[in-house]
């Protein structure tokens, strides 16, 4: 056990074995989310890819992650010919053609398990993602493509594009990025200065010209991006966000030569080191319409329910690995004469990041549920427009929870190592700086409850009547287990307490001062249903650790918790705080 203390370190190094056989909760989430015969269909697969993901995937992710490999942006050739080449590593082709082979799009337009298919499809992104050196990113958004062709793509466009962005072939499998950010703003997309002009109305052809501030995964072969359009009747530019339409670029001409684009730089991140960002200009553009002029932003929204899915899912499998890691080493790591895993105050910091993780595990995979349910399930059957309303709802709300929460829970387990876990190369370090992304793609914190609030004001409050009714639905079946009413009525609690806050507020300002406790409020009662319903299932159907389940339940709900950060902040208490930030004399 004890290493050479001359050469190496004085406990025995931690390994990871294989993140499915070794995850026993996301197996069971799997088994209560699952029809048996498509879980033992799947199995092997997921098998294999959880012992992938800690040799060769991890590897690759390795080699894209070291400085000498990062992204490097190749202006000019020897001729002083302008090429703007991002230049990446082939470690980084490695793991496009793994996300293909594995089918890691295609599992969810093949649809062999219906409903059932965006589970099959996440719960491998699970085991690939936190190795994968943030691959997951162009994947996300070529995830987001695909479902906004399929939703409003023409015939032709369908044809062309979708057979790529959905293929198993490595090389005929295309990876989209998403060009929103601008320079005047980044998810206020009103800001945007990109505008297009119709060149050939029979081919559907434009010219595209603009500026994009902060665009990722810049070496994918295409991207979905907005822009402004003439009006036929003023001739001049759309205003505003109404005035944005959604176009589809390719990256290249059938010469090989970027289609109207010059890359200024890549961005110096904290994060994501290996992922190409760059900022672009475009200058005549050639692109397509997808969907309907002066509809971008509610066209983008398809791309969005996918994209924060998957920003979610980025925090979540970034604590899992780095709580994974710190679990071996308190195995291993001897400190006054006994191992962490016996000194009971680290344990009770570890039960408390586990608890974070099961609550957002299952908040993940019920969003992901949804996801499935609304795919496959025509527009009129009964309970389509429910799982859609809660889809609509939740998506904001779990994106903002899950990858805040993640960031905080990541730092605790890196701590759980002491200094050895701020080393680099151990790994956590890396998906610390990878995990604050997410709380800043795909909407901030902040933007995110707000348009939890824009939920609530646009149905006149009926997705809370939903909501409530999901809840109480996921509660029900603790009626059978008495050791988890306790449970059950601090939901309910929060839940009517969630509901007086949202109807004892008259004033927007207040609202939204709030929304950043609204919408953590919701995700814990939510969270707290789901784990009282696995709970209740596990102890039914007597599964391996039930016991445990309904502990985790019965902590997680446990007090006030549920409702932490739930308060109203008056008027007087919002001037004080701009008293406070910006001084006695700033107003709001």
């Amino acid at each position: 056990m004890v290493a050479n203390a001359k050469n190496g370190y004085f406990q025995e190094v931690p390994k990871l074995g294989n993140q499915y056989d070794e995850d026993p909760y996301f197996r069971s989430i799997l088994r209560r989310l699952l029809p048996t015969q498509v879980l033992e269909e799947i199995t092997p697969d997921l098998r294999a890819l959880g012992q992938s993901a800690v040799e060769e995937i991890a590897k690759l992710g390795d080699q894209v992650e070291d400085p000498a490999n990062h992204p490097r942006l190749k202006q000019y050739d020897a001729w002083c010919q302008r090429v703007d080449e991002i230049q990446v590593t082939p470690a980084w082709k490695q793991l496009h053609a793994i996300a293909a082979k594995e089918g890691l799009i295609a599992i969810a337009y093949e649809r062999k398990y219906g409903e059932h298919s965006r589970i099959y499809q996440f719960a491998k992104h699970y085991l690939y993602a936190p190795s994968s050196a943030m691959y997951d990113c162009p994947l996300s958004m070529t995830d987001g493509a695909a479902r906004v062709i399929e939703l409003l793509g023409s015939e032709q466009v369908k044809a062309k594009y979708l057979p790529r962005l959905i293929s198993r072939d490595p090389n005929v499998f295309w990876t989209s990025g998403q060009w929103m950010t601008e320079r005047p703003g980044g998810s206020d997309v009103g800001g945007t200065e990109t505008e297009a002009e119709l060149i050939d109305a029979s081919k559907n052809m434009w010219s595209i010209s603009g500026f994009k501030w902060f665009s990722s995964a810049t070496t994918s072969d295409m991207a979905m991006l907005l822009a402004r359009t003439k009006d036929p009747k003023s001739g001049e530019f759309t205003k505003g966000s109404k005035g944005l339409s959604l176009f589809l670029a390719e990256m290249r001409g059938l010469d090989g030569k970027l289609n109207g684009v010059r890359v200024h730089r890549l961005k110096d991140k904290y994060g994501t080191r290996g992922l190409p960002t760059a900022e672009l200009e475009l200058e005549d553009m050639r692109g397509t319409l997808i969907g309907n002029l002066g509809r971008g932003v509610p066209s983008i929204a398809s791309i969005l329910n996918i994209t924060r899915i998957y920003s979610a899912l980025g925090g979540i499998t970034g604590l899992r690995r780095s709580l994974a890691l710190a679990k071996e080493y308190a195995k291993k790591r001897v400190a006054f004469n006994k191992p962490l895993r016996d000194l009971p105050l680290h344990i009770v910091t570890l039960a408390e990041l586990e608890l974070t993780l099961r609550a957002t595990t299952q908040l993940f995979f019920y969003e992901v549920q949804l996801l499935g349910r609304t795919e496959c399930t025509a527009l009129g059957v009964k309970g389509q427009e429910h799982d859609a309303t809660m889809l609509r709802f939740v998506t904001p709300v779990v994106k903002a929870y899950a990858a805040k929460a993640a960031v905080h829970a990541i730092g605790e387990a890196m701590e759980a190592l002491g200094g050895q876990g701020y080393m680099e190369d151990v790994g956590i370090a890396r998906q610390l700086r990878d995990a604050q992304v997410n709380t800043i793609w795909e909407g901030t914190t902040n933007v995110l409850a707000l348009d939890v609030l824009r939920v609530l004001r646009e149905t006149k409050c009926g997705v809370l009547a939903v909501f409530k009714e999901t809840v109480h639905q996921k509660l029900q079946p603790a009626a059978a287990h008495p050791t988890l009413h306790t449970a059950a009525a601090h939901v309910r609690t929060a839940l009517d307490d969630i509901e007086s806050y949202i109807y004892s507020i008259r004033h927007q300002e207040v609202m939204e001062a709030g929304a950043r406790g609204l919408t953590f409020a919701v995700a814990r009662a939510l969270a707290g249903a789901l784990l009282v319903e696995h709970a209740a299932w596990a102890a039914e159907a007597g599964e391996p650790g039930a016991e445990v389940d309904v502990a985790v339940a019965e902590r997680w709900c446990a007090g006030g918790k549920l409702i932490e950060g739930l308060v109203v902040r008056e008027p007087e208490s919002i001037a004080q705080d701009v008293a406070m930030v910006y001084g006695s004399d700033a107003k709001l």
